[in-house]
């Protein structure tokens, strides 16, 4: 059997598993908000795709129903959605894949050229579905099934990693690390943890010059490329707080903030990689070797938060076309994660995680091709142009370093 035969049973087995109705109740974490096309990276949100019978490199998208349906609160499908809300006050999910939190950013002027990035995080209270504000925290990695989050008190890098319990509030536990921590993410069954280790604040920004779509320049704090301070990283067990440090040599690739995340079977880590010709992932074992990446995982981004779909089979790439109107619409690629070959294409300029095997949540624009990016949630599905609204949209006027808030989405 042949590679698209593979590829063409696969995509028929997930056709034929689609329910009558959606998953229920909802609730992954990682941020993108780059609305100017400069050289920002793009950062996070999620929106789910459902399959209909999709031919192997052939994008079965309806282009002449070109639909948005109106969300309500709660839907059959089990869609939690907001529209009207930016950032959203209320629960915001779709099947189990739930926004468990999200954050803002706003620079703390250290002097006339120097800052840092200061987030603040608003926590979803599952008790009243809404999310509250908590000020604590520099830094919070939510653990698949909400129950846990690890967390880094203001001062970055820290000493100590804090493991709150997100129906009480309170930290139950601290681990303390010799080799402070900048950044946090659990392993996607949420037995471990990696700790990204660095020298100095991740977080630090220098002011430069950045050319605007209407080609005028404006001053902005920016972060900084090849000037890293990560040392390398804690792979930690959660329960016992047990666990191996591995350094890594600093890299001039990377950004000032280059944090690592476990593969999807949990036996290496990986970061972004922008140089040299291994593509845009590097990734390494538990003791601090470069290794190849895994078959499943050779052609994903850092970049796209979505990565695999639930089942394994699909790979969530990046934007691929945009087409022009008012507002515009934006497509992104649906891969073969072994072979790269592409399958199909989904509405959504930046896919964020998936909701199942079918759907995605994603940032989609709401403005023409010609105007700043001002994106909002939406849930998407494959097969199908239509679009469902989960928030309202980004203020336009919101700065770079502002106060654009960047989604959390986590596995229920």
């Amino acid at each position: 059997m042949n590679v698209e035969e593979l590829v063409r049973d696969s995509l028929r087995e997930l056709a034929a598993e689609e329910p009558a109705a959606g998953p229920g109740f909802a609730d992954r974490v990682l941020a993108v908000r780059r609305r100017r096309r400069t050289r920002r990276l793009a950062s996070v949100a999620a929106a789910t795709a459902a399959v209909v019978a999709v031919s192997v490199g052939v994008p079965l998208l309806d282009h002449g129903k070109d639909e948005v349906r109106p969300a309500n609160v709660l839907n059959q499908d089990g869609v939690h959605a907001h529209p009207d809300q930016s950032p959203p006050s209320d629960l915001i999910g779709a099947g189990d894949t739930v926004l468990a939190a999200y954050y803002t950013s706003k620079p703390h002027r250290l002097s006339a050229k120097r800052a840092v990035s200061e987030r603040t995080y608003w926590l979803l209270d599952q008790k009243t579905g809404t999310y509250r504000k908590d000020a604590r925290w520099s830094f919070v990695a939510i653990a698949p099934g909400m129950k846990t989050a690890a967390v880094l008190e203001r001062s970055l890098p820290a000493h100590r990693i804090g493991l709150l319990d997100l129906a009480t509030g309170k930290v139950e536990r601290w681990i303390k690390v010799p080799h402070r921590v900048g950044g946090l993410a659990f392993s996607g069954d949420g037995t471990r943890l990696v700790a990204t280790t660095y020298e100095e604040n991740p977080d630090l920004r220098v002011k430069e010059k950045v050319t605007q779509l209407d080609k005028t320049e404006k001053w902005e704090w920016m972060a900084q490329f090849g000037d890293s301070s990560r040392s390398g990283f804690y792979a930690l067990d959660v329960a016992s707080g047990q666990g191996s440090w591995s350094a890594i040599a600093p890299d001039r690739d990377l950004n000032s903030r280059q944090d690592f995340s476990f593969s999807r079977a949990g036996n290496l880590v990986y970061s972004q990689y922008v140089g040299g010709k291994d593509g845009l992932e590097q990734f390494f074992d538990l003791k601090g070797s470069k290794v190849a990446a895994p078959a499943d995982e050779k052609y994903l981004r850092a970049d796209v938060p979505a990565r695999l779909s639930p089942n394994g089979r699909l790979a969530a790439l990046g934007l691929t076309k945009e087409v022009s109107g008012n507002p515009g619409r934006s497509y992104s690629s649906i891969r073969d994660p072994r072979t790269g070959k592409e399958i199909t294409k989904v509405r959504g300029g930046h896919l964020l995680a998936w909701v199942d095997d079918k759907r995605l949540i994603a940032w989609e624009r709401v403005t023409s091709l010609s105007e700043d990016y001002r994106p909002q949630l939406v849930l998407v599905t494959i097969g199908s142009d239509k679009v469902v609204p989960l928030s309202g949209a980004q203020d336009p006027n919101e700065s770079f370093d502002g106060q654009e808030w960047q989604p959390l989405f986590v596995r229920r």
